[in-house]
């Protein structure tokens, strides 16, 4: 990362953070297009979407770890965000294989306690601005998990619920993206 003359650490972290909050809206908006496409049967495409979307999220959290801790101090909570979305990759990678449902509360187990990690990252965070979306996503996330967990038993399980789901996420994290910014030129 580069880093300019007379830049502290402080007004790094935030300005890292909000380059990534773009790139994951970004990301939601396309996987989320995407995945509404192809969410009527559970074939090699929207298979292999599942897959990437909490893929994404590990290497996003990397990033985070990386770019905290070049900054002075890594969020503890980020090695459990990686942790629980790489299990979450391999859980995907197997129900994909048994359908819809499966796959269903796999994700639904998923947002639910990353939900709850994003929810206490954005506390511990909540200093540097712009994390109240984070709070509220993370909150959300966490009831929206148990939503999937009733999806999964319908009659007609469907995967379109996870791509309003990402959308959604995908805006709170282009709301902090845009706070971060506003916090920062209140500090300038």
């Amino acid at each position: 990362m580069d880093t300019l003359v007379g830049t502290t650490p402080a007004s790094v972290l935030p300005a890292a953070l909000r380059k990534l909050y773009f790139l994951r809206f970004a990301f939601a908006a396309v996987w989320a297009a995407l995945l509404f496409a192809t969410s009527g049967t559970l074939g090699p495409l929207s298979a292999t979407l599942l897959v990437a979307y909490p893929l994404f999220d590990v290497a996003a959290a990397v990033v985070d770890v990386r770019s905290a801790r070049a900054n002075g101090g890594a969020t503890p909570v980020l090695y459990v965000n990686i942790a629980i979305s790489s299990l979450a990759v391999i859980g995907l990678a197997v129900a994909a294989t048994s359908g819809v449902p499966a796959a269903l509360r796999v994700w639904g187990a998923w947002a639910i306690t990353s939900g709850l990690v994003q929810l206490i990252a954005g506390a511990v965070r909540r200093k540097l601005g712009g994390q109240w979306a984070m709070i509220t996503s993370g909150a959300i996330s966490t009831v929206a998990g148990t939503s999937f967990f009733g999806q999964a038993g319908s009659a007609d399980p469907s995967l379109r619920i996870l791509a309003g789901y990402a959308f959604l996420g995908g805006v709170f994290f282009l709301i902090s993206a845009f706070r971060l910014n506003r916090a920062a030129r209140a500090r300038a």
